[in-house]
């Protein structure tokens, strides 16, 4: 079937695994559900279609325009949104020479492509605008001069049943949790006042977000031993393996953390009751920022009535791989108390870091060259540098051996992203073949079994039954058919697949064709993974000062807050 429309023939496995066993019947009746496959771009289903379809086919097909509405909702979904505004979708409609964008919009509303949502932040008890709930617009008298006109958003139904799920769990347990709990004696007892002020919120509440940099996880982690000492069944919550394994330490017991996906997945953590709710009275989740919607419904859904649900994280760090931004839809919805950290991050990293949050890149006193600028002129020269400090200059002057240092990039593509950095990093720290799929035994890997997971490791070996990797002392056996997807080198990661993670010695390069990609929660988020040096890698010029002072993070369009606002409070009720 894709041979007879000139498709490639590796479409064949992810087109079955996003169509189903039908899918050479789907693609015959419906040519454009090939836009549906991951990494299918709007030209390449045109051609696809016009090869099956002959004279018949035009941009105003209905299945086309449809087609286009979803793919255009999947693509902001990469980018963290979990709905778009109308206006926006029949904007790009139209630069896929779609000539009625607006009753393109229209048709992929009746047919249930899309769904569509009145924004509700227009006037409380306004009429719905007549004839919004079919078309996606707003229909009737232009909006007075002194009224703003109704935003009009178009989301797929699995974000919009997700934010509408999370919303109403959190308000479940907002409303279920007992008020009255003392905790007096364990928040006099706290080993920080802002610890202590954690733990006064979380008896009170709940829900409770608390937000803090690195230095504060140790908040969490004494609310955690306070609700062990009271009798309480808790557990603390992360991103990755090393942040369940620092963690655990600041608690003082190995069984006090686990990685979110493990408790998820039922790999590790309590178990469930016979209603299938986690056997919890406290859940503390630390590195909330990286929780996308969908993952946060499941959790909030898995949590019995009364839990406490207390939601950690940083502000300041690049948002979740998944779409929604729901650590600051819930601090900007303020419905629920919200615990700010006073506790700084200590050092000159830490000093520079808090400046990057606040816009400010300011020289640090570094008298243990804690902090190294490293100036460069061209990517070739980047990629020696860092090669050089990893190799020799860190574990010679900063005595942090090569293993425990972190390479961190932009991105993955051009002469210094991952691919080249990790490609001269193995030449010089582990040169070989590359005869296991180009990978070898010792190579230093990151396993990534779903978007938004990157999970370090290294390599054993390889058979029949896939690529042997150790994972922070878990064995993992990635089969042959999902190496080349899910297996990357990670000598060097992006600041994405570094969120929730740190090392002992970090290496950020900036090479100069970086500087349109820089923001400041990638600055922020690169620079905070190193606990005893940074050094920077530079060639971005000006605009490293101009992207942490001007570039703040990028907005996401979401649902969740005003779901949140329109919540009664316990109050209320």
């Amino acid at each position: 079937m894709l041979a007879e429309g000139g498709a490639p023939e590796a479409l064949a496995r992810p087109a079955a695994a996003t169509l189903g066993e039908g899918a050479a019947e789907v693609l015959r009746e419906d040519p454009w559900q090939l836009l549906s496959v991951p990494g299918v771009r709007p030209e390449q289903a045109d051609g696809f279609a016009r090869a099956l379809l002959g004279a018949g086919c035009g941009p105003d097909d209905e299945r086309r325009t449809a087609a286009l509405v979803g793919w255009l909702l999947e693509r902001a979904a990469l980018r963290g949104h979990t709905a778009m505004d109308a206006d926006e979708v029949r904007t790009a409609l139209a630069g896929f020479a779609v000539t009625e964008p607006a009753e393109a919009v229209q048709h992929a509303v009746a047919e249930g492509v899309v769904l569509v949502f009145q924004d509700e932040e227009a006037e409380e008890g306004a009429p719905e605008p007549e004839g919004a709930e079919e078309t996606g617009e707003p229909s009737g008298d232009a909006p007075q001069a002194d009224q703003e006109p109704v935003q009009v958003l178009l989301g797929l139904d699995r974000y919009a049943l997700a934010e509408e799920s999370l919303a109403d769990g959190l308000a479940r347990l907002v409303n279920s949790c007992e008020k009255g709990a003392d905790w007096t004696d364990a928040a006099a007892a706290a080993p920080s006042p802002s610890a202590g002020e954690l733990i006064r919120a979380a008896a009170t509440a709940g829900l409770v977000a608390h937000s803090g940099g690195e230095t504060a996880r140790a908040e969490p982690a004494a609310l955690i031993a306070a609700a062990h000492g009271l009798g309480l069944r808790v557990l603390g919550t992360t991103h990755s393996a090393d942040g369940q394994r620092r963690l655990a330490a600041a608690v003082g017991d190995p069984r006090s953390a686990v990685t979110l996906s493990a408790l998820l997945s039922g790999e590790d953590g309590p178990g469930r009751d016979a209603d299938g709710a986690f056997a919890l009275d406290v859940l503390v989740v630390l590195d909330a920022p990286q929780l996308d919607v969908e993952t946060a419904a499941m959790l909030v859904e898995s949590l019995a009535d009364g839990t406490r649900l207390i939601l950690s994280g940083d502000p300041g760090v690049l948002g979740s791989a998944g779409a929604g931004r729901v650590f600051a839809d819930v601090i900007a919805a303020r419905s629920c108390p919200h615990v700010v950290s006073r506790t700084p991050d200590p050092g000159p990293i830490g000093e520079l870091v808090s400046g990057i949050g606040i816009g400010e890149l300011t020289q640090v006193e570094a008298p243990g060259r804690e902090v190294v600028i490293v100036p460069v002129r061209d990517p070739g020269e980047a990629v020696h540098r860092t090669v050089q400090l990893v190799a020799d200059s860190v574990p010679r002057a900063i005595g942090v051996p090569s293993p425990d240092t972190q390479v961190i990039t932009v991105g993955h593509g051009g002469p210094a992203g991952t691919t080249a950095l990790n490609a001269a990093l193995k030449q010089r720290l582990n040169p070989g073949p590359g005869r296991f799929g180009g990978f070898d035994p010792g190579d230093r890997v990151v396993h990534v079994p779903a978007p938004g997971r990157a999970v370090p490791g290294s390599v054993v070996s390889a058979d029949a039954e896939g690529l042997h990797l150790d994972c922070a002392g878990t064995p993992v056996v990635v089969p042959q058919e999902r190496v080349e997807t899910s297996v990357r080198h990670s000598w060097a990661l992006s600041a994405h697949q570094a969120a929730g993670m740190r090392w002992p010695a970090v290496v950020v390069v900036l090479p100069g064709d970086a500087a349109q990609q820089l923001s400041r929660p990638w600055v922020y988020t690169a620079f905070s993974r190193g606990e005893r040096h940074l050094s920077v890698v530079h060639g971005v010029d000006q605009a490293l000062p101009r992207a942490v002072a001007e570039v703040p993070a990028q907005e996401r369009t979401t649902r969740l807050r005003p779901l949140l606002e329109a919540l009664p409070t316990p109050d209320a009720s």
